[in-house]
This record gives structure tokens, sequence and C-alpha cells, in this order.
């Protein structure tokens, strides 16, 4: 899209070379969609956000995994069944994703890669806990868990470095944070 408003003239190519190189550099899908805001009615837009999704896992078992879009808020509710987030391959709408779980009688399961980290905040069967990880550095996307948990489980997950040989011979299994 930056360089069909540079060829017809709705960017210049300093401009055009300017943006590029920022979304070279994004890491975000927010980040991204910034670039072509001005440039394209929403519609029209190369990137569309939904961010009205919600996951949940009531008696069942629900996954969003591969490459998928994280909305800069997300409710998770898992009822007696089990939600799996895997955020390996997922775009990030923002820098700052709060995750609202609702976790009764059932498992809720983050799959985060490095560079991503993880705050927990919530209530546990009436008891009150703050974040479990140390603060975040300056500059590395949040993902914040607001957790009402009764009777329920959340887990965050962060894979292993290493050979995908190592991994398969593991069983896929990764270190809990």
């Amino acid at each position: 899209m930056l360089t069909e408003a540079a060829a017809d003239g709705r960017l210049t190519l300093g401009e055009q070379a300017e943006r590029a190189e920022r979304a070279y550099s994004a890491r975000t899908l927010g980040e991204l969609t910034v670039l072509t805001a001005d440039l394209a009615e929403p519609s029209a837009q190369p990137i569309r956000l939904d961010a009205r999704r919600s996951v949940a896992g009531i008696f069942s078992r629900e996954s969003r995994s591969g490459r998928w879009v994280v909305p800069d808020s997300l409710a998770v509710t898992a009822i007696f069944g089990e939600v799996v987030l895997d955020l390996r391959e997922a775009l990030l709408q923002s820098r700052h994703v709060t995750i609202y779980a609702t976790v009764i009688g059932g498992h809720l399961e983050l799959i985060v890669p490095d560079g991503i980290a993880v705050v927990r905040t919530g209530t546990a069967a009436g008891r009150r806990h703050a974040g479990d990880s140390p603060p975040p550095r300056p500059g590395v996307p949040v993902i914040e868990v607001r957790t009402l948990s009764l009777g329920g489980r959340v887990r965050v997950v962060t894979p292993r470095r290493g050979s995908w040989f190592g991994s398969l011979r593991r069983g896929g299994k990764g270190r809990q944070a």
C-alpha cells in the first residue's frame, strides 16, 4: 500500500521510505496500521482488526494458535474446560495487551515467546494476588493477565530454546514461567 501511495502521488518518496523503515521495525500490529491510516478508508485497509472476539472453553477445549491477531483487550473464559492461547506466531495489536481471564474449575494456558513480558494480577478463590513476575523492561511488549479464578488454574509457558530435534525428543514441552 505504501508503494502504491508513492506511485500515485499520495506520498513523497521520502515519506514512503520513512514509513517503510518504520514498518520493518514495527513489533506490533497496531504500529503497522498507523502507517496506512491516512491512505485508505478503514474498509480498504490491508490489516483489519476485530477486538470483539472472545475465547471461551465451557465444558470443552478451545485454542488459538498460528498466525492470529491479539486485540489490545481480550476476554477469556474457561468454565470446567480448557483454553490454550499460543502467542508464538500471533500478531499483537499493541505493546500492552490485557487478557481478562475468568477461570472456574478450568484451565488457561498461555504460550508466550521470549521477548514478551507477562504480568499476572487478580483474585483466586477470594484471595488477591499481585504479579508473580519481575517488572517488565522498558520497550518490551507486555501481556497483562487479570484473573478471576475459582478452583481453576492459569499457567504461563515459555518454550525452551534449542534445536527443533531436541524439542521433538522432549515431546514439545516448554518451561513454566
